[in-house]
Protein backbone atom coordinates (compact mmCIF):
# COMPACT_ATOMS: atom_id res chain seq x y z
CA UNK A 1 0.00 0.00 0.00
CA UNK A 2 1.24 3.22 -0.84
CA UNK A 3 0.65 7.02 -1.35
CA UNK A 4 -0.42 7.14 -5.25
CA UNK A 5 0.67 10.69 -6.47
CA UNK A 6 0.50 14.37 -5.26
CA UNK A 7 3.03 15.53 -2.88
CA UNK A 8 3.49 12.18 -0.48
CA UNK A 9 3.11 10.30 -4.17
CA UNK A 10 5.50 6.99 -3.21
CA UNK A 11 5.08 6.86 0.41
CA UNK A 12 4.71 3.61 1.76
CA UNK A 13 1.56 2.98 3.87
CA UNK A 14 0.86 0.39 6.33
CA UNK A 15 -2.57 -1.95 6.85
CA UNK A 16 -4.90 -2.31 9.94
CA UNK A 17 -3.38 -6.18 11.52
CA UNK A 18 -5.68 -8.40 11.14
CA UNK A 19 -9.25 -9.07 8.63
CA UNK A 20 -11.29 -6.25 10.41
CA UNK A 21 -10.95 -4.20 7.50
CA UNK A 22 -9.53 -3.99 3.78
CA UNK A 23 -7.75 -1.21 2.55
CA UNK A 24 -8.57 0.30 -0.90
CA UNK A 25 -6.28 -1.05 -3.33
CA UNK A 26 -3.87 0.96 -5.21
CA UNK A 27 -5.60 -0.04 -7.94
CA UNK A 28 -9.26 1.15 -7.24
CA UNK A 29 -7.51 4.33 -5.10
CA UNK A 30 -5.79 5.61 -8.70
CA UNK A 31 -9.34 5.08 -10.01
CA UNK A 32 -11.29 6.92 -7.48
CA UNK A 33 -9.21 10.06 -7.78
CA UNK A 34 -8.75 10.14 -11.42
CA UNK A 35 -12.89 10.22 -11.27
CA UNK A 36 -13.12 12.51 -9.00
CA UNK A 37 -10.34 14.80 -10.06
CA UNK A 38 -6.74 13.85 -9.65
CA UNK A 39 -5.78 17.12 -7.60
CA UNK A 40 -7.53 19.59 -5.49
CA UNK A 41 -8.01 23.21 -4.15
CA UNK A 42 -7.87 22.94 -0.91
CA UNK A 43 -11.18 22.09 1.56
CA UNK A 44 -11.42 19.98 4.13
CA UNK A 45 -12.03 16.18 3.84
CA UNK A 46 -13.74 13.68 6.31
CA UNK A 47 -13.07 9.68 6.46
CA UNK A 48 -15.96 8.31 8.32
CA UNK A 49 -14.67 4.31 8.72
CA UNK A 50 -10.75 5.65 7.74
CA UNK A 51 -9.76 2.37 8.45
CA UNK A 52 -5.45 3.08 7.42
CA UNK A 53 -6.41 6.14 6.56
CA UNK A 54 -5.03 5.51 2.81
CA UNK A 55 -7.70 7.55 1.33
CA UNK A 56 -7.44 11.21 3.16
CA UNK A 57 -4.14 10.74 2.86
CA UNK A 58 -3.91 10.46 -0.78
CA UNK A 59 -6.32 13.50 -0.57
CA UNK A 60 -3.97 15.68 1.35
CA UNK A 61 -0.97 15.08 -1.07
CA UNK A 62 -3.07 16.06 -3.71
CA UNK A 63 -4.38 19.47 -2.06
CA UNK A 64 -6.73 18.66 0.88
CA UNK A 65 -6.19 21.59 2.96
CA UNK A 66 -7.25 19.28 6.12
CA UNK A 67 -8.76 15.58 6.88
CA UNK A 68 -10.75 14.54 9.29
CA UNK A 69 -10.61 10.89 10.48
CA UNK A 70 -12.99 8.76 12.26
CA UNK A 71 -12.82 5.37 13.10
CA UNK A 72 -13.82 2.76 16.29
CA UNK A 73 -10.82 0.57 16.51
CA UNK A 74 -8.07 0.97 18.42
CA UNK A 75 -6.08 -0.80 16.11
CA UNK A 76 -6.99 1.64 13.03
CA UNK A 77 -6.37 4.85 15.06
CA UNK A 78 -2.75 3.05 15.68
CA UNK A 79 -2.48 2.76 12.32
CA UNK A 80 -3.77 5.85 11.22
CA UNK A 81 -1.41 7.74 13.13
CA UNK A 82 1.64 5.52 11.89
CA UNK A 83 0.44 6.26 8.38
CA UNK A 84 -0.23 10.19 8.59
CA UNK A 85 3.27 10.22 10.34
CA UNK A 86 4.91 9.54 7.40
CA UNK A 87 4.02 12.50 5.88
CA UNK A 88 5.76 14.67 7.97
CA UNK A 89 2.50 17.32 8.37
CA UNK A 90 0.49 15.71 11.22
CA UNK A 91 -1.20 19.29 11.38
CA UNK A 92 -3.03 18.51 8.22
CA UNK A 93 -4.85 15.56 9.88
CA UNK A 94 -7.53 15.32 12.94
CA UNK A 95 -7.63 11.71 14.18
CA UNK A 96 -10.77 10.30 16.40
CA UNK A 97 -11.93 7.08 17.60
CA UNK A 98 -15.33 7.53 17.27
CA UNK A 99 -18.37 5.99 16.23
CA UNK A 100 -19.69 7.63 13.00
CA UNK A 101 -23.05 8.85 14.20
CA UNK A 102 -21.47 10.82 17.04
CA UNK A 103 -18.49 11.86 15.27
CA UNK A 104 -20.43 13.73 13.13
CA UNK A 105 -22.68 15.06 15.82
CA UNK A 106 -19.44 16.56 17.37
CA UNK A 107 -18.20 17.68 13.48
CA UNK A 108 -21.61 19.67 13.67
CA UNK A 109 -20.59 21.40 16.96
CA UNK A 110 -17.62 22.35 15.85
CA UNK A 111 -19.23 23.89 13.01
CA UNK A 112 -17.11 21.97 10.49
CA UNK A 113 -17.88 21.37 6.49
CA UNK A 114 -16.91 19.12 4.17
CA UNK A 115 -15.93 19.35 0.22
CA UNK A 116 -15.03 15.27 -0.06
CA UNK A 117 -16.25 12.46 1.99
CA UNK A 118 -15.69 8.67 1.99
CA UNK A 119 -17.68 6.06 3.14
CA UNK A 120 -16.50 2.74 3.63
CA UNK A 121 -18.14 0.94 5.81
CA UNK A 122 -17.59 -3.02 7.03
CA UNK A 123 -19.52 -4.02 4.27
CA UNK A 124 -21.99 -6.45 6.79
CA UNK A 125 -22.69 -3.11 8.31
CA UNK A 126 -23.80 -0.61 5.68
CA UNK A 127 -25.18 2.94 7.35
CA UNK A 128 -24.03 5.11 4.18
CA UNK A 129 -27.73 6.36 3.42
CA UNK A 130 -28.08 6.82 7.39
CA UNK A 131 -24.65 8.38 7.28
CA UNK A 132 -25.76 11.09 4.58
CA UNK A 133 -28.81 12.08 5.73
CA UNK A 134 -27.50 12.79 9.02
CA UNK A 135 -24.64 14.75 7.09
CA UNK A 136 -27.20 17.22 5.12
CA UNK A 137 -29.65 17.35 8.25
CA UNK A 138 -26.36 18.43 10.32
CA UNK A 139 -25.49 21.03 7.60
CA UNK A 140 -21.65 19.16 7.31
CA UNK A 141 -21.63 19.28 3.62
CA UNK A 142 -20.66 22.09 1.40
CA UNK A 143 -22.09 22.61 -1.66
CA UNK A 144 -21.01 20.70 -4.09
CA UNK A 145 -19.32 18.10 -1.98
CA UNK A 146 -18.30 15.02 -3.50
CA UNK A 147 -19.41 11.92 -1.63
CA UNK A 148 -17.26 8.74 -2.55
CA UNK A 149 -18.90 5.21 -1.24
CA UNK A 150 -17.01 2.21 -1.33
CA UNK A 151 -18.87 -0.99 -1.01
CA UNK A 152 -19.34 -4.34 -2.18
CA UNK A 153 -21.69 -5.59 -5.02
CA UNK A 154 -24.66 -6.86 -2.34
CA UNK A 155 -24.99 -2.74 -1.38
CA UNK A 156 -26.96 -1.65 -4.45
CA UNK A 157 -26.95 1.88 -3.95
CA UNK A 158 -29.61 3.93 -5.17
CA UNK A 159 -29.11 6.11 -8.41
CA UNK A 160 -31.95 8.67 -7.23
CA UNK A 161 -30.83 10.21 -3.79
CA UNK A 162 -32.59 13.23 -2.08
CA UNK A 163 -30.33 16.14 -2.26
CA UNK A 164 -27.58 13.94 -4.54
CA UNK A 165 -26.94 13.49 -8.17
CA UNK A 166 -25.29 10.40 -8.82
CA UNK A 167 -21.37 10.94 -10.68
CA UNK A 168 -20.34 7.43 -11.38
CA UNK A 169 -20.76 3.54 -10.19
CA UNK A 170 -18.07 1.38 -11.56
CA UNK A 171 -17.23 -1.75 -10.28
CA UNK A 172 -13.69 -2.96 -9.86
CA UNK A 173 -14.21 -7.44 -8.94
CA UNK A 174 -16.15 -7.32 -5.20
CA UNK A 175 -15.21 -3.60 -4.80
CA UNK A 176 -18.02 -0.88 -6.18
CA UNK A 177 -17.53 2.84 -6.01
CA UNK A 178 -20.61 4.91 -5.84
CA UNK A 179 -20.16 9.07 -6.16
CA UNK A 180 -22.38 11.32 -5.45
CA UNK A 181 -22.33 15.10 -5.92
CA UNK A 182 -24.21 16.72 -3.09
CA UNK A 183 -26.91 19.64 -4.86
CA UNK A 184 -28.13 20.85 -1.45
CA UNK A 185 -31.76 20.30 -2.30
CA UNK A 186 -31.60 22.21 -5.49
CA UNK A 187 -33.66 21.15 -8.44
CA UNK A 188 -31.23 19.55 -11.02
Amino acid sequence: MRVVAGEFGGRKLKAVPGNGTRPTTDKVKEALFNIIGPYFDGGNSLDLYAGSGGLSIEGVSRGIDKAVLIDMSYQAIKTIKDNVSVTKQEEKFEIYKQEASKALAILQQREMSFALVYLDPPYAKQKILDNLNQMVELNLLDDGAIIVCETDQQAQLPEDLTDFELVRHQDYGITVLTIYRYVGGNER
